[in-house]
């Protein structure tokens, strides 16, 4: 078979055999218990809390309004009370608005969403966000203002430890499929085309399954970091490159991660909004596990549920570990962009003593941008950001690649990230002139 892949990129230990031949369990919760349920989960603009203190809410209800087109609406995941606007823990953003909900019933009823004659405007009432863990809101990315003649389904999870993707495409193989001819069909795309990364052949398998009754390509990716990327997997895919500053949307296409079509096609056809999602925990605990949770249950119930730590922990990761945020509580509450939870011990973690840069090039032959970082590091440090627009650093996915190679253990990803933030600022100002 044919392997797709891109320019770059790197083969890092990849620690998903504790939880990749693991089924997806269904946590589960008590009466009395109590989430804490972050009002903004998504990139854009806030939601707005419409439920107060002593509300009694529906399971499914919405809870938090969008706060534009670009932001999404939150539904309760139980049947409960509201018990107040408090604060919760955010690995990001610090401490953050949120509702605290007392559950009151655990059965599997839900409301259902309003459905649309516009497929749009039923995703955008439903919540859905794309779960690979940019949580951008899908209702904006259906929504093209031009032409789009690809769609592709990301099935890559290329995250070292993460395997809560892997698992759905094995047990949901379906009803991603339902949900990703449902978005060609409601968008007039011809082409309709499936990512897999090669160390998920078994899902690969179950996908070739359903290659008579369904009108798809199957494209087996090479497992190497970070072929999930949107640009990396148009090229494997597709041979089309993205140009700097423009969208996928630009060379006609759309991706959308595993995660997110399921939840598609469950809201286009049983009317269920995204109050749920499936989060792999694994590391440092004694049982690593890929488990079905409720939007807003605290980390440590999690933990819990895979029968606590292994020795101690050093370090918890919120989502995977090229890309994820430490958690500085136990109570952070799980949210939309949740797909990993890593206890790290002591000895997990590296040697991240940083030395002087000896001018290797394993970052610039690691960067699946083309990107210098050795060079726009300097720039970073000395805030020459006119001179990192010269250099593309706006085109840095902050991947990661760079930082994991480099032999000196130079933070360069968290010197972009910053950076970026500065420069476009600058390119606001000056289309604003």
């Amino acid at each position: 078979m044919q392997k797709h892949s891109f320019y770059g990129g790197i083969h890092p230990d990849y620690n998903k055999e504790k939880t990749a031949g693991k089924k997806i369990e269904i946590l589960p919760y008590s009466i009395g218990e109590s989430l804490t349920i972050p009002i903004t989960q998504h990139l854009g603009a806030p939601s707005k809390e419409i439920v107060k203190k002593k509300d009694v809410v529906k399971k499914g209800q919405l809870i938090a309004s969008s706060g534009g087109f670009i932001s999404s609406n939150l539904h309760s995941p139980f049947t409960g009370e509201v018990d107040g606007i408090t604060l919760a823990p955010n690995p990001i953003a610090g401490n953050v608005p949120a509702i605290k909900l007392i559950i009151k019933e655990t059965n599997d009823d839900f409301l259902k969403i309003e459905k649309f004659d516009k497929f749009q405007d039923t995703i955008s009432a439903a919540g859905i966000v794309g779960l690979g863990g940019a949580t951008f809101p899908s209702h904006v990315k259906l929504s093209p203002p031009k032409k789009v003649d690809t769609l592709i389904v990301n099935g890559a999870e290329c995250e070292p430890f993460l395997t809560c993707d892997h698992r759905l495409m094995i047990e949901n193989t379906e009803e991603i499929l339902l949900g990703a001819l449902l978005v060609k069909e409601k968008l007039s795309i011809e082409r309709l085309i499936v990512g897999i990364e090669d160390n998920k052949l078994d899902a690969y398998r179950e996908f070739e399954k359903y290659q008579t009754k369904y009108n798809f390509e199957l494209h087996l990716l090479h497992s190497k970091y970070p072929q999930g990327g949107e640009k990396q997997l148009i090229f494997a895919t597709t041979g089309r490159i993205v140009p700097e500053g423009k969208l996928p949307l630009d060379v006609g296409v759309i991706v959308h991660n595993v995660g997110t079509f399921k939840a598609i096609f469950e809201a286009w056809t049983f009317g269920k909004p995204l109050f749920e999602r499936v989060v792999t925990v694994t590391g440092a605990v004694k049982e690593p596990k890929n488990i079905l949770v409720k939007i807003g249950t605290p980390i440590s119930k999690l933990i819990d549920f895979c029968g606590g730590f292994v020795g101690k922990p050093k370090k918890i990761i919120i989502g995977g570990p090229m890309t994820g945020f430490a958690a500085s509580s136990l109570d952070t509450p799980t949210t939309k962009g949740t797909n990993g939870v890593i206890v790290l011990r002591e000895e997990d973690l590296p040697d991240i003593r940083k030395t002087s840069c000896i001018r290797c090039g394993r970052c610039v032959e690691a960067c699946p941008m083309g990107l210098v970082p050795a060079i726009m590091e300097q720039f970073s440090l000395n805030e020459m950001y006119e001179k990192l627009i010269d250099w593309h650093v706006v085109n840095c996915i902050e991947c990661g690649c760079c930082s994991y190679v480099c032999p000196s253990r130079r933070p360069l990803v968290g010197y972009f990230k910053t950076a970026k933030r500065q420069v476009m600022n600058i390119l606001r100002q000056r289309t604003q002139k």
